[in-house]
């Protein structure tokens, strides 16, 4: 059947625009796709963490995974570690692994760790993943196949490096035609349809279907179609950030995790590449100063590496929030123009993600069902967006640190019901696939389990272990001793795989 909607063109490049044209040209390989960038606009270039969903993002764009790590600097990411977010002690730590707990009632393994040895972390008890954290472990041997491991796992990347990957291979092997120029105006078509977008230097490009992917200036679905911006910062505060790239030893570890610090206004990202991590300090302005938070950011380099040179910080500003509607007419919005929270717990990139997932798979036929797509579309984001929200909060609320910023993120006015309401139930219950019903939830009752737990939320009383959830958890243990004796370290692993690829390059 022949399709009226055959011409996509998406507006903006970077990780959003070049994943999109990828995914959308591999998937519908019979649709003509333009992508249109200004050539003089650098890319943020500082989203370095994934989820693992994006294994079957590459993968179905036919990219190799040794082929992607050697080129984006690419490391191994199991999870996310939080230091210091509950007290603010030197001990003060939990992890929120990619793998979940065994397939058992959550009661039975609340009881059974409760039950178990004395100090042991809920994510040790839960998963081997754990063990193979704590070691800088690699998730998988070399010998597997592309995109599998011995343990769940998603990518640290140079988001620089990958946009010029995605770049290359949309163009040499899927065909996507690229348009080096600056867009300055919009064709309108009937009501809130865009007939073409008109630029600099190659005039009009007329297309069905138009993504956009221009960041934070939504040129599109912003600029031309107005659609507005939910402020989200009453309930998250953070609106700034400082970004270094440090160089680092070639023989050092490099972490399975991302590590997330909290500081006395927000909190410090972590991200070990093969080459040099990626530190930064996310605050929230009305709590501390540009200064300040610089000054945070250089003690927390020197005290982690102490020999490391003096590099330069950047320094991004952000708005919290999203579009009330991410679908509008023939327009979508993929990436920040969509919308934007803290990148604590990597949620960008994933958002992306899905919402090539939904395009792909429910791609419109025609301009008739534009308008269906649309609805279901806005519905599905806005309950994503209000998770996220809510999801990231929850790290908040059960701080029980000190200072002023942490007490706001505490205060009842600052905390969505939907959270309120969930904190009260899981009192009494665990967290749960009932509360969490929908397709391909971004982060799951595991994930909500983890944050609690981990953060010392109390178990429901009246627990009882069971003896296969005894059973189980030694299973793991017995698991993860195997696991550490026989996977690499991350160092091991890509030294032997960037080793590889400049013989193959020879």
């Amino acid at each position: 059947m022949t399709s009226e909607m055959e011409r996509v063109v998406i507006v903006g490049g970077g990780t959003a625009g070049w994943l999109a044209a990828a995914r959308i040209a591999a998937a519908r390989p019979a649709l003509s796709v333009t992508l249109i960038e200004a050539p003089d606009i650098p890319t943020i270039g500082v989203g370095e963490g994934t989820w693992p969903t994006m294994r079957a993002a590459l993968a179905a764009i036919g990219i190799d995974e040794g082929e992607f790590l050697a080129a984006c600097d690419g490391s191994f990411k199991q999870g996310s570690r939080f230091d210091r977010w509950v007290s603010g002690a030197d001990d003060d730590r939990y992890l929120h692994p990619f793998t979940p707990p065994p397939p058992l009632a959550t009661r039975e393994l609340l009881a059974a760790w409760q039950a178990g040895e004395p100090g042991q972390s809920f994510a040790a008890a839960m998963t081997a993943q754990a063990a193979v954290c704590h070691h800088d472990l690699a998730p998988r041997q070399r010998a597997m196949p592309g995109y599998q491991g011995a343990a769940n796992y998603a990518y640290h990347l140079d988001a620089g490096k990958f946009a010029a990957l995605l770049m290359a291979h949309a163009k040499q092997r899927l065909g996507v035609r690229h348009v080096a120029d600056h867009v300055t105006g919009v064709r309108r078509g009937e009501g809130d349809l865009i007939a073409a977008v008109v630029t600099r230097e190659h005039g009009e490009v007329a297309g069905d279907l138009f993504l956009d992917c221009t960041g934070h200036a939504a040129l599109l679905i912003g600029g031309e179609l107005g659609v507005e911006w939910i402020d989200r910062s009453d309930t998250l505060f953070n609106d700034r950030a400082l970004a270094a790239q440090v160089p680092t030893d070639p023989d050092s570890a490099i972490a399975s995790q991302t590590v997330s610090t909290a500081h006395r206004a927000g909190w410090i990202w972590d991200i070990a590449l093969p080459t040099r991590r990626g530190i930064g300090c996310v605050y929230a302005s009305r709590f501390l100063s540009d200064d300040e938070a610089e000054a945070v950011l250089r003690a927390y380099i020197a005290e982690q590496l102490p020999h490391a040179p003096e590099v330069p910080v950047r320094r991004l500003g952000f708005p919290t929030g999203h579009r009330a509607r991410f679908w509008q007419g023939n327009c979508l919005a993929v990436g920040l123009s969509a919308g934007f929270i803290e990148p604590l717990e990597a949620s960008a990139i994933v958002m992306i993600e899905l919402s090539l997932n939904a395009l792909v798979d429910n791609f419109p036929a025609s301009a008739a069902v534009l308008p269906i797509h649309a609805q279901r579309f806005n519905a599905l984001f806005r309950y994503r967006w209000n998770r996220i929200v809510d999801f990231l909060k929850l790290h908040y609320v059960l701080s029980r640190r000190p200072e002023p910023y942490w007490r706001a993120q505490r205060d009842p006015q600052h905390i969505p019901a939907t959270l309120a309401a969930m904190l009260t139930l899981w009192q009494d219950q665990p967290p749960s696939v009932w509360d969490f019903p929908q397709v391909d939830e971004i982060f799951s009752a595991e994930s909500h389990q983890y944050i609690l737990y981990g953060m010392g939320f109390a178990p429901p009383p009246g627990l009882a272990p069971s003896d296969r959830a005894v059973a189980a958890l030694a299973e793991q243990q017995k698991r993860a001793r195997a696991l550490v004796s026989a996977l690499p370290t991350n160092r091991d692993y890509l030294d032997a795989l960037g080793a590889a690829a400049a013989t193959a390059a020879e």
